[in-house]
């Protein structure tokens, strides 16, 4: 049912974006943006990990995103082997319209849930993923 959930939801968050004519990033380069908005400079070992893209996908959608100015990469001065993702000016601006999204999104998951229940499913849903963490 996650996967399906995952799944379905994507089509509809890729279809509010159409809707709302953004075009700049789709639903999976959402979740990479979100994860910089939250903090920019990020290493590429921690954006795999927060977005749970595997490593090789995560760099051919970060190759896409830069194309698209969107991100930049950086060696930085400390450690050159160590890549930095940042968000380019165009991307921060970007924020707003992400934000409006994802409110709609959950408005449309959440529909006809209490507040308890849906804390109640997401601290659920918290326990499902540190057990599959937990097995890697």
């Amino acid at each position: 049912m996650i996967s399906q959930i995952k799944q379905v939801g994507g089509r509809v968050f890729d279809r509010i974006l159409s809707d709302k004519n953004i075009d700049a990033f789709n639903g999976a380069q959402g979740r990479i943006l979100y994860i910089l908005w939250q903090g920019d400079g990020v290493p590429i070992s921690k954006l795999s990990k927060e977005t749970g893209l595997a490593m090789n996908t995560l760099t051919s959608m970060l190759d896409r995103m830069e194309a698209a100015g969107l991100v930049r990469r950086d060696r930085g001065d400390h450690d050159r082997r160590k890549i930095l993702i940042y968000l380019t000016d165009e991307a921060k601006a970007l924020e707003q319209d992400y934000n409006a999204v994802t409110a709609e999104i959950e408005s449309i998951y959440y529909k006809g849930f209490s507040s308890e229940e849906i804390d109640a499913l997401e601290g659920y849903l918290r326990r499902v993923l540190t057990n599959v963490e937990e097995a890697l």
